[in-house]
């Protein structure tokens, strides 16, 4: 707002300027007309006396014409005089005022706006310095430099904006004095100029130019108070506003309000301007409904951000610079990293963001919602009766424990209805550790499931090549990526009723809220056939991997939608040779339940493969038990047909056989003849030849 009425301002001190110029003009050229006037006059007197003294070759003594011009040249000498006066009436009465307004005043306003900009750039500059001051302590003398010359910047540019801003106002003043004056000289000089002839001319301006004189008297006159009064501000200011030129003040003197539903300021924008590289940008933002805006300086409105209904924030660790969180919507497509410059506007910014979040500012009362809200959210991650036990001697006061921006929305875990069937120890094992970092014990403690999940540390090829190796989840039917935050894990007793999740989400939101954990892991869900990954979003390293069947079960909470979670049945744990579930907590960007089917989705998809799969094994070995038989079949056939063809080549001997026996005759009588004399072995021996 300031810096817009500032623009009101300064755009109307262009616009008097202008105008002045002009006017400036205008006027210069009627003294320069009456200087030219008073100057040709006396010419005119000079020519009319040297008349006399001319000698015309065609002209006579002409003593008349000369007597008359001489009275000419004295009346036009007199009114020469007039004129002369005249010109200098009008250069102390009228160029005098409107040069030292044009020269003088607006030239100081000129110079009081650079000087204010210089002293804004000299601040942002020292702003950029110290919000890229580093944590660490060995820095201090830096960081102590680094905050003076903030101070000094900071002071440097209010005293000027204020004397700016004073100047700015008393050209209102001014401008009106700089219009009366001139033309109030201009009409005086006219008056003088004029009663040498003509005194009705002068009594009926008299009255009229007197009032305009008393005029100009009270406005000089108001315009004193106004800029003794300003400049009682302007101490008064001074000495208020010098405990706020701190850039990082005392939060015990300037305490967070974490009920707010609407915030504006200053922060730091990261642009990446490469795969590795970025850079920082300093605007206005300020939130509008539902809506983050910005606003860059000489802009005329904001322009949206993002939508920040139903989005996430979380404090991160960027380039080493303090006080950075980051916003991702609601559908996880969009997200920005800001940086505050206090600890304080750190707060209230994720504050706000998450009561905006929530959509309590569609309430009436959005600050009394906000502040009962944070309360019950204190209420309400009490932990169990075991981990209370566990941790009571780590547990801070209420009143002094700050409100979790990420558990809000844990009112209704551990219902009594809920858990009527059973009870907390027979769902969470007592003295279970609870694991906040990404690194799950899946790959620390259970061999087998880290052979099975060989692939965890390779990265994806971003150009697409399979480098000789095929990815596990090539032929996968289903692949979809869910943008999720690890919130914990735990062992678990149970893994039959979704009772168990709602247990875990309770104790793993109560412990964060405890020990003050904010920070969240960001990856990508990413669920297959196969199995479940997680993997970096910068780097595509898979994080973890679930395998498809050892999830057997997957919930979303009953008010919280965007919070779920699913239990993983392995081999092994803290007691060996048995079977231990692991229950795995998220928040995703867009709703639980999507996640959930879809991780339903894909172990039906599977299961229906796998029927599918026996049923082609099934139908392979018919398939070779039908090809057995056909050989069988088409082998006994061959064989019929060769005693066939064995048959008809008998046949066809025997008739030929028949034909030949009748030419034989005589001589199968002779030996027949011989064939007594031989004997039975010569018989045999004549049958085989």
């Amino acid at each position: 707002q300031t810096r817009s009425l500032l623009g009101v301002f300064e755009e109307d001190a262009a616009a008097i300027s202008n105008y002045i110029n002009q006017l400036f003009q205008a006027m210069h050229r009627i003294y320069d007309a009456q200087n030219e006037l008073s100057a040709a006059t006396h010419l005119t007197s000079k020519l009319l006396k040297e008349y006399e003294k001319q000698r015309f070759p065609l002209g006579g003594d002409d003593e008349v014409m000369t007597s008359t011009l001489q009275q000419f040249a004295k009346v036009i000498d007199e009114l020469s005089s007039c004129h002369a006066v005249l010109s200098t009436q009008l250069a102390d009465a009228m160029m005098f005022p409107i040069t030292q307004f044009k020269e003088r005043d607006l030239k100081e306003i000129l110079t009081l706006k650079e000087v204010f900009q210089i002293a804004s750039n000299d601040h942002d500059a020292a702003i950029t310095r110290y919000s890229r001051l580093s944590k660490r302590k060995e820095n201090e003398k830096i960081k102590a430099e680094v905050t003076e010359d903030v101070y000094t910047s900071r002071k440097k540019q209010h005293q000027t904006m204020m004397h700016y801003f004073c100047a700015l106002n008393t050209l209102q003043y001014k401008k009106k004095i700089s219009l009366l004056e001139p033309l109030l000289g201009y009409m005086q000089a006219q008056i003088s100029f004029f009663k040498m002839g003509s005194e009705n001319l002068t009594e009926q301006l008299e009255e009229f130019l007197t009032n305009i004189g008393t005029s100009v008297q009270n406005v000089r006159r108001e315009m004193d108070c106004e800029v003794e009064n300003m400049q009682q501000t302007i101490e008064d200011l001074e000495v208020a506003s010098d405990p706020l030129y701190l850039p990082d003040p005392d939060p015990t003197k300037f305490p967070a309000h974490r009920n707010l539903t609407r915030k504006a300021g200053y922060l730091n924008a990261r642009n990446k301007t490469g795969l590795v590289s970025s850079s920082w940008e300093r605007q206005f933002y300020f939130t509008q409904g539902g809506n983050l805006m910005s606003q860059a300086r000489g802009d005329v409105a904001g322009g949206l951000v993002m939508d920040i209904d139903n989005c996430s924030v979380m404090a991160v660790d960027c380039e080493d610079r303090r006080y950075c969180f980051q916003i991702t919507s609601f559908d996880g497509k969009k997200s920005s990293i800001l940086q505050a410059e206090s600890k304080k506007d750190y707060e209230e910014w994720i504050c706000t963001i998450n009561n905006i979040s929530k959509q309590i500012y569609l309430s009436e009362n959005p600050e009394e919602i906000a502040a009962r809200v944070n309360q019950s959210a204190l209420e309400a991650v009490t932990p169990s009766p075991s981990f209370q036990q566990r941790h009571e001697s780590m547990r801070p006061a209420v009143q002094s424990r700050p409100p979790a921006a990420r558990t809000s929305s844990t009112g209704s875990l551990g219902s009594d209805s809920a858990l009527s069937a059973l009870s907390l120890d027979s769902l969470v094992a007592p003295d279970t550790p609870i694991q906040f970092d990404i690194i799950s014990p899946v790959s620390e403690d259970l061999p087998g499931q880290a052979k099975s999940s060989g692939q965890s540390g390779r990265r994806t090829n971003p150009f697409g090549e399979s480098g000789g190796s095929k990815p596990e989840t090539e032929d996968s039917i289903l692949h979809q990526l869910f943008i999720v935050r690890f919130l914990g894990s735990m062992e678990v007793k149970s893994d039959e009723s979704p009772d168990v999740v709602y247990e875990t989400m309770r104790q793993i939101l109560a412990a964060r809220a405890i020990h003050n954990v904010f920070r969240m892991t960001e990856s990508h869900l990413l669920v297959t056939c196969d199995c479940l990954k997680l993997i970096d979003p910068q780097t595509q390293v898979t994080r973890l991997r679930f395998p498809l069947p050892n999830v057997v079960l997957c919930a979303t909470h009953q008010e919280n939608k965007r919070l779920f979670g699913f239990v993983l049945r392995t081999s092994g744990g803290r007691v060996e040779s048995r079977q231990t579930s692991i229950c795995y907590i998220f928040e995703s960007n867009n709703e639980g339940e999507k996640i959930c089917d879809s991780v339903g989705l894909a172990k039906q998809i599977a299961f229906h493969a796998e029927l599918d799969r026996k049923a082609s094994e099934k139908q392979k070995e018919i398939d070779r038990v039908k090809e057995k038989q056909q050989k069988e079949l088409n082998k006994q056939k061959q064989i019929e047909k060769d005693l066939e063809e064995q048959s008809r080549l008998i046949a066809a001997s025997s008739r030929s056989n028949q034909s030949s026996t009748e030419g034989q005759f005589v001589v199968l009588s002779s030996s027949q003849s011989e064939d007594s004399d031989l004997g039975e072995d010569g018989k045999k021996k004549r049958e085989s030849e």
